[in-house]
């Protein structure tokens, strides 16, 4: 199977006769309240927005999957033999390793010189989207690992049926790393930075649990970035206009032209996004001399915020870090939100109250050499990880006593 394949709604069959797998390539061919509630997991409290059916129709919907992007859409749909839904998993066949935030292309490049052929290969994520969330979307009913189990079968009976070189799955919660990594999966981490509401009542409570430099420097940052008579919006529901996205958007397309040379959203896709998920949705915009030069999207779902994307069109000191963070803690704060949620890498975040947390994925490698290469790598890279996160969290900017790991003690 390549990328160019038409094929839909392909039968796989599994060990357990009375379980069978189809692949869809069109996400509205499926119900969306069926799949909404398989999301409403335990652990998501059905808050995940990005495994939203409306949200992964809406990436298709506007081309930024499918087509010639190398994100063929394949969702996994899991049925027993009465035709009941038990599980589906948003999946993509990919024909590179863009977009994707977990780096594989080292594997890719050895595989091919030593003559083997990496791509295509089968992503269980969200595209374009580094944020933690269920992959294998089974419900919260007393036969979610049992189900989870046998979604990670049928995903390696996918991988023999087409012959493809691996199957990984992104950004894990604990529950499907575990039916992953049951089933022969190969354990990945890598860091995050995320800030932690201990239970704030405002963010002048939050600066109290930093370092007396620390607290002061991050209030001088907050006045300098809005110096210049820069005011802050907040965004949301109706307040979402064709003339917010459009300032948005430009300033999306300049950043993402620099970092990664051809963004993969486009305007159509944050129209759509506004129009079906405006409950979701938090566009902080910075404003001078009456028009936006900055802005952030994030989205929101129970006990978290997630910042996704920036953008500016003109440079101001400190300006990024309190669109982007300041003003993703005052309102994670000012609503009573758990966790934010500042997407990938970032060092930088540290100095701002993120803290480092571990991210995980699983990886299914057909072929054996390349498999216990990849295995002999990863065990090195965990430790790596493991001793980097130790490293980071002796320089949060808490107070002592006021840590991530003396907090949780107590």
């Amino acid at each position: 199977m390549n990328d160019s394949s038409d094929s839909d709604d392909t039968a796989v069959p599994l060990s357990e006769d009375t379980l069978s797998l189809r692949v869809v390539e069109d996400i509205g061919d499926l119900n969306a309240g069926r799949w909404d509630v398989l999301a409403a997991t335990h652990e998501t409290l059905s808050s995940n927005p990005f495994v939203r059916h409306a949200f992964l129709r809406t990436l298709e919907e506007a081309g930024c999957v499918g087509g010639r992007t190398g994100w063929l859409p394949q969702h996994l749909v899991l049925e027993n033999e009465r035709g009941d839904l038990l599980g589906v998993a948003p999946a993509y066949l990919k024909g590179h390793s863009q977009g994707e935030y977990v780096f594989d292309h080292g594997w890719a490049d050895a595989f091919e010189r030593a003559g083997g052929r990496y791509y295509p290969k089968l992503q269980l994520s969200v595209p374009f989207t580094p944020v933690t969330g269920p992959r294998f979307l089974v419900g919260s009913g007393p036969s979610a690992d049992a189900v989870r189990l046998a979604m990670a079968e049928a995903t390696k009976a996918y991988v023999a049926q087409t012959k493809i070189s691996s199957a990984h799955a992104t950004f894990l919660e604990p529950g499907d790393l575990a039916a992953l990594e049951d089933d022969d999966f190969l354990h990945r981490t890598d860091q995050q930075f995320h800030f932690i509401n201990r239970g704030y009542a405002t963010y002048d409570d939050f600066l109290e649990s930093l370092a007396s430099r620390k607290r002061k420097g991050l209030r001088k940052e907050r006045r300098e970035a809005l110096a210049n008579d820069i005011t802050i919006d907040r965004l949301t529901g109706a307040g979402l206009t064709d003339e917010a996205w459009d300032a948005f958007f430009g300033f999306y397309m300049d950043t993402g032209s620099r970092k990664w040379g051809r963004p993969y959203l486009n305007r159509r896709f944050f129209s759509l996004l506004g129009e079906r998920m405006p409950e979701a949705i938090v566009l902080v915009m910075a404003r001078r001399n009456g028009r936006y030069i900055a802005g952030a999207l994030n989205l929101v779902g129970a006990g978290r915020i997630f910042g996704r994307y920036w953008g500016c069109s003109e440079d101001h000191p400190f300006l990024h870090f309190e669109v982007c963070y300041h003003q993703a803690i005052d309102y994670a704060i000012e609503h009573g939100l758990a966790v934010v949620e500042a997407g990938a890498q970032g060092e930088h975040k540290l100095a701002r109250g993120y803290e480092p947390v571990t991210t995980h994925s699983a990886h299914f490698i057909a072929h054996p050499g390349l498999r216990r290469a990849i295995e002999d790598y990863l065990d090195h890279e965990r430790r790596e990880v493991e001793r980097t996160q130790e490293l980071l969290a002796d320089h949060t900017p808490f107070r002592r006593g006021e840590r991530q790991g003396e907090v949780e003690e107590n």
